[in-house]
């Protein structure tokens, strides 16, 4: 799609704008202690990437991703209704509640997860793409990386394997800088992360602008074309978090407040957006913000949904621990 028409890109901007305001309403209902948890991870700053890249699958496409799953969801087309709901741990949660934030996902809308160990989905990934070529199904995986677990063993392996058989899948690497608070050129020996693809024999899809929307949707789809033909490809997506590794990490603002305050100043993915989209339509203020409050509404809504959705049972808990 070359040349997105107008409601192509302001659907994109919704999903941009439900993916922030969803986080930043989960960040408070954590705060007073609705969402519990160990951690809870944000996609906040992120939107871009997950958005343009998404949209550059087909329904049938499948997405697996790590712990900052809510937005991947959001953008898959998931309802934040269950969602929330799975925040909270109740029964109308779309894993039953028993998953909680680490684990949104939803067999209809082909997104798999949500996974809590570190780079532990990208086997995952690789045998859901070798399935799809398996049955030669035509479709494509997406898997989303985080830059810290670009150094684990199981990085390796899976995007190995994907070359070895030329798997339909393109590996995005959401490279936010620092990991879970290490510099990504203090913890890796080449800090360009999408030129490992050539050890691995597969496409190098380079480095891109993640937090330009149509920029990231532009490289994605072309990697998307690719691999639906020819195998793997792996795109590293420069982007920024606006919140710690998890909610928990209460040191992140004031170890990088300076940065942390230009990203969001020059760099915000919303922000640039709606920049383009003012220089593309005169006069589309008003229905940015119609936009912006409908998805505020729909956040509001989805927390009542969840607050009044029962607890699980026993009997739910013990539910689908062991297969008949």
């Amino acid at each position: 799609m070359a040349n997105p028409n107008k409601e192509t890109l302001l659907e994109w901007y919704r999903q941009m704008v439900l993916i922030r305001l969803f986080e930043t309403r989960c960040d408070e209902l954590y705060q007073e202690k609705k969402i519990t948890g160990v951690y809870m991870h944000l996609y906040s700053g992120h939107e871009a990437t997950g958005v343009g890249a998404l949209a550059a699958l087909r329904p049938d496409d499948n997405v697996i991703t790590a712990y900052r799953d809510h937005g991947i969801a959001l953008a898959k087309g998931v309802h934040p209704n269950p969602i929330m709901a799975e925040m909270m741990g109740r029964k109308d949660g779309v894993s039953g509640g028993k998953g909680g934030s680490m684990h949104i996902a939803s067999k209809e809308h082909r997104m798999w997860g949500g996974y809590a160990i570190v780079g532990g989905h990208l086997p995952l990934a690789a045998g859901i793409a070798f399935a799809s070529k398996y049955k030669d199904t035509d479709e494509v995986t997406i898997c989303f990386i985080g830059d810290g677990a670009s150094n684990n063993g199981y990085f390796h392996e899976a995007v190995n394997i994907s070359g070895a058989w030329k798997l339909p899948i393109v590996w995005i690497i959401e490279n936010n800088l620092v990991a879970m608070g290490t510099r990504v050129e203090d913890s890796t020996a080449q800090p360009l992360l999408h030129l490992r693809a050539e050890g691995y024999g597969i496409k190098d899809g380079g480095r891109i602008d993640g937090q330009d929307v149509m920029a990231v949707h532009d490289a994605v789809s072309d990697a998307v074309a690719y691999a639906r033909k020819n195998g793997p490809v792996l795109i590293e997506s420069l982007t920024y978090r606006y919140k710690g590794h998890g909610v928990s990490d209460k040191s992140y603002d004031k170890r990088f407040a300076d940065e942390l305050e230009e990203w969001k100043q020059n760099r915000d993915p919303i922000t640039l957006f709606e920049r383009v989209l003012e220089g593309k339509y005169k006069n589309i203020g008003p229905e940015l913000k119609r936009i912006h409050d409908a998805c505020a509404q729909a956040v509001d809504e989805s927390v009542e949904f969840a607050l009044n959705s029962p607890e699980p049972t026993y009997d739910d808990l013990i539910r689908n621990v062991y297969v008949d």
